[in-house]
């Protein structure tokens, strides 16, 4: 998932045919050159593929299992978003508790999967249960920590969509935590307010938390109106894509499933949920500008939430007792389009900019009608 899966049908949009296709994985071997590139002889793993260092080659029998197994041939559907269940773990830190003496949290410690019990009874992280479960089965095969499990597996699914950047992945993390307290996850129904503060207390700017939500683009609810599981936040779900800064800022007018519910806004669009926090910063004086600078910026959005989810990997660890098997992760295909339209029906006029530093760029709109119906399968 807010980065959430907590940010995480109407009737299916002719059976999902806009998923992007199986994409074996045996195209992401990682060349020898590539490595070399780096400063680092190649260490020969399963099937002919190269890792920088011996302790990586597990993580390709990992890759194989997820790809197979969780993502459906790794494909970008909804199973493939684990990027929402790094966040869940890795935001359970609080630096002003750890200050006043007390538990503030492990960050990224694979806490949430150690301590599911506890961690999964806390209200953001409802639904998340069959995600842990299924990513903590593959990491007790293979022997891996929870904490690096979680951290690949996000980096994995994200890397199954179109248009995201190839994320850094380290491994390393100590299979060992402490439950998190309760309460450090933001409220999706929150203020800006309260949920820049939160942030902050783990460690991250208002950019960050804009870069992070760069996330939603490729994100659904479940949880929120659970009449609809599986509505996503934009009209392009299988890409990642900065339609959703655009999409977020148009005006709402409608209620996509059995609303209002805590932590919903209008939505401009059928069958695309609208989450209260994805509202809020979308036009916080903070933020707003960032937001819209990545509409008319798809390599700047891909940079940046490349930036911050590194940022977000590491909160509570130690980046210098961790190893580098970024080249395990499969290279993403390149984005469908760079110039960001308007779904068919919306303009100009009909956007919300909130920057005053900026004024909102003129998008065209798609041609014909919007066609309602999305929903990840």
């Amino acid at each position: 998932m807010l980065l959430l899966k907590s940010f995480l049908y109407l009737t299916t949009f002719l059976t999902c045919v806009l998923a992007l296709p199986s994409r074996s994985h045996s195209r992401h071997h990682v060349p020898s050159q590539y490595l070399s590139a780096r400063g680092v002889d190649p260490i020969s793993c399963s099937k002919g593929r190269k890792a920088p260092s011996p302790a990586c080659c597990v993580w390709y029998e990992v890759l194989d299992h997820l790809q197979e197994d969780l993502f459906s041939g790794g494909q970008c559907l909804e199973e493939a978003h684990e990027v929402s269940l790094t966040f869940h773990d890795a935001i359970g830190y609080s630096q002003s508790l750890t200050l006043q003496g007390e538990w503030g949290g492990g960050g990224a410690d694979g806490s949430i999967m150690h301590h599911l019990d506890v961690e999964g009874l806390f209200p953001p992280n409802e639904g998340m249960d069959n995600i842990v479960e299924a990513q903590r089965s593959i990491a007790l095969r293979y022997h891996v920590s929870y904490a690096d499990m979680i951290q690949f597996a996000g980096a994995v699914g994200a890397s199954n969509c179109r248009g995201a950047p190839r994320l850094e992945f380290l491994a390393g993390r100590p299979n060992s935590s402490f439950p998190s307290p309760e309460g450090l996850l933001p409220d999706v129904a929150g203020s800006a307010e309260s949920i820049l503060a939160r942030m902050a207390d783990a460690g991250f700017t208002p950019n960050d938390l804009v870069d992070l939500l760069a996330s939603h683009s490729i994100a659904a609810q479940d949880d929120i109106d659970k009449s609809i599981p599986g509505s996503p936040f934009d009209s392009t779900p299988y890409d990642f894509d900065a339609r959703f800064f655009a999409e977020t800022l148009l005006e709402g007018n409608t209620w996509p499933g059995d609303g209002p519910h805590d932590g919903e806004e209008q939505s401009p669009l059928a069958g695309e949920f609208r989450l209260h926090s994805d509202y809020v910063i979308a036009r916080h004086p903070e933020t707003a500008c960032r937001w819209q600078s990545f509409i008319t910026d798809q390599n700047a959005m891909m940079d940046r939430f490349k930036e911050a989810m590194s940022k977000l990997a590491i909160v509570g660890q130690n980046r210098n007792s961790l190893y580098d098997c970024s080249p395990i992760i499969p290279i993403p295909a390149p984005p469908l389009a760079q110039v960001v339209t308007l779904p068919a029906g919306k303009t100009n006029e009909d956007i919300q900019a909130a920057c005053s530093a900026t004024p909102f760029p003129t998008l065209s709109s798609d041609p014909g009608a919007y066609i309602s119906g999305w929903r990840f399968c």
